[in-house]
């Protein structure tokens, strides 16, 4: 007979392997290593990154240029919307500027708001070191009829 305990360690290592796999997968977003972006977490519907501000993120008002948002957004979104094994791709998407930001780290959280065999819908929500919100993305993916195989990033 199993024990639970087992049955959760083996769990808990498969998805930790998975993660690592996923995390791997995207360092080939080739724009987002540049931009100095960083895939914390990533699971189905579900993910997290970081940038860390830099001067080459500032736009000539010395905030965080939009693009440098947007990428960061995106990035979570590609992470989570593709992180069933199941390729999806972005056909909509919109961000909505709240707050400025000028120094320290931004975190993006990504979150699936719906999802059926073609398509899904997700949030993003970047926020600086005090937690506040600096901005809301939305997108949306299709989801195509091929698989990703993340053993081999």
């Amino acid at each position: 007979m199993k024990s639970d305990f087992a049955d959760n360690t083996l769990l808990a290592l498969t998805g930790a392997i998975i993660m690592e796999n996923l995390i791997n997968f995207f360092k080939k977003d080739k724009f987002a290593m540049h931009s100095g972006i960083q895939l914390l977490e990533a699971s189905p519907g579900y993910a997290k990154a970081r940038m860390e501000i830099e001067e080459k993120h500032l736009n000539a008002l010395r905030a965080v240029q939009g693009g440098a948002l947007f990428t960061l957004a995106d990035l979570a979104f590609a992470a989570a919307s593709n992180a069933y094994g199941i390729a999806a791709v972005g056909i909509n998407s919109n961000i909505s500027f709240v707050k400025a930001a000028t120094k320290g780290t931004l975190i993006a959280e990504a979150k699936e708001t719906s999802i059926n065999p073609k398509i899904a819908t997700y949030t993003v929500n970047i926020t600086d070191d005090e937690g506040d919100l600096v901005a809301i993305f939305q997108g949306m993916v299709y989801r195509k009829k091929f698989t990703l195989d993340f053993s081999e990033a």
